[in-house]
């Protein structure tokens, strides 16, 4: 996913010409490296939640069935492309007719390169209505993580919440400059300080955007250059692998958010990619995380708990469980409320923006001594306690 020269690598299965601004490291049991880019209480709680309800970082769902093999070039489920400078001119409406959602483009490189097609590339597959992301090649090496994750954000990585802008890619794969640098395959870092860097990168991209950083990687590479970190989970990542199955994932990651299976050699232009995921989901990366808080207060045998959403996106769906504690039970809840015994389910339909929603439970009286009582509630991780009151 580099771009500045060309180089010709001689690989034993044939000889593939390869564009060094998308040389990737060789996706374990895949083809040949990659050449195409890529309150007045005073009980409360707060945390990110994705808009929809869902407080996952990645995508959930579990990985589509149903890829027709290497023949196809083509991922299953949602699918898109990655492109750079050596893709060239694009006929976008054509590839959103091939069925293209997505497409990551290339936008920048270390500290001193921008790709001169990114404008044209990033703004061609927005006018088409396909949701669209911008990568940054890392060049470790060269300076130290913030400062890349700068530069990128700087020419082309910047995240809005505008229901069509992916969160920027931070691009790891093997050192394609090796006889100019002569650096190995993992830029002469140690693992540790590969997760330095990577842990850098991420925090200031986190800062600048709001939004974590994908990592697009090869498990090979994560593996030897970073001796398999698991510090990045929360962080959607892009798995490049050529074949009929994503493959095992690198330590940190129970699920993939993207895959590369093919390169540019499909149906789509650029690289062939899928989300794991459904399009409802793929959207959700495009809108910024809505903000629940809980806050309440205990009067008598009654609960009285305060859903605020103080992000900037409506919430829909919003699940809540509650369990009281120290042998009170519940004998009434509001709308779209059900309870059993020590516990309750709620769900909220929808909470806009800077809104409230206010839930009341009554339960039975609470008796002299005996032990403490109260109602612990979630939001998904956002919690709540609230003792009885006496």
């Amino acid at each position: 996913m580099k771009h500045r020269i060309a180089v010709i690598a001689v690989m034993a299965a044939g000889v593939l010409a390869l564009e060094t601004g998308q040389a990737s490291a060789l996706p374990s049991g895949s083809a040949p490296t990659h050449p195409s880019s890529l309150a007045s209480v005073p009980f409360s709680a707060s945390a990110p939640v994705l808009a929809g309800g869902s407080v996952l970082p990645d995508a959930s769902a579990p990985a589509p069935a149903g890829f027709s093999g290497l023949g196809s070039r083509r991922a299953p489920g949602v699918v898109g492309t990655d492109v750079s400078n050596w893709t060239g001119d694009i006929d976008w409406e054509a590839a959103a007719g091939a069925g293209a959602a997505f497409a990551f483009v290339h936008a920048s490189e270390g500290v001193d390169y921008v790709s001169p097609r990114f404008a044209a590339q990033y703004g061609g597959a927005a006018e088409a209505g396909l949701l669209r992301g911008a990568y940054h090649f890392a060049q470790p090496h060269e300076s130290g993580g913030a400062e890349q994750a700068d530069f990128f954000v700087r020419n082309g990585g910047r995240w809005t919440s505008d229901g069509r802008t992916l969160p920027g890619v931070l691009d790891l794969e093997d050192n394609p400059y090796g006889k100019k640098n002569r650096l190995d395959n993992c830029y002469g870092l140690t693992p540790e300080q590969a997760v330095a860097w990577v842990g850098d990168f991420t925090r200031r991209y986190r800062q600048r955007t709001g939004k974590d950083a994908i990592i697009y990687t090869t498990t090979s590479w994560w593996r030897t250059c970073t001796g398999d970190s698991r510090a990045f989970g929360r962080n959607p990542l892009w798995l490049a692998r050529w074949g009929t199955e994503p493959g095992e994932l690198p330590a940190g990651w129970k699920r993939h958010t993207f895959w590369q299976s093919a390169d540019r050699s499909g149906s789509l232009p650029g690289g062939q990619n899928s989300f794991n995921g459904t399009p409802s989901r793929l959207k959700a990366l495009t809108r910024a995380p809505s903000k629940i808080r809980l806050t309440g207060a205990a009067r008598g045998d009654t609960y009285t708990v305060t859903v605020a959403n103080t992000g900037t996106e409506p919430v829909t769906a919003l699940k809540l469980a509650g369990r009281t504690f120290g042998g009170q039970k519940f004998t009434k809840a509001g709308r779209g409320c059900r309870f059993s015994g020590t516990a309750v389910r709620c769900t909220i339909t929808r909470l806009g923006p800077k809104t409230t929603a206010r839930l009341t439970f009554t339960v039975t009286p609470a008796g002299p001594g005996g032990p403490k009582r109260g109602l612990r509630i979630a939001a998904g991780p956002v919690t709540l306690t609230l003792p009885a009151a006496r």
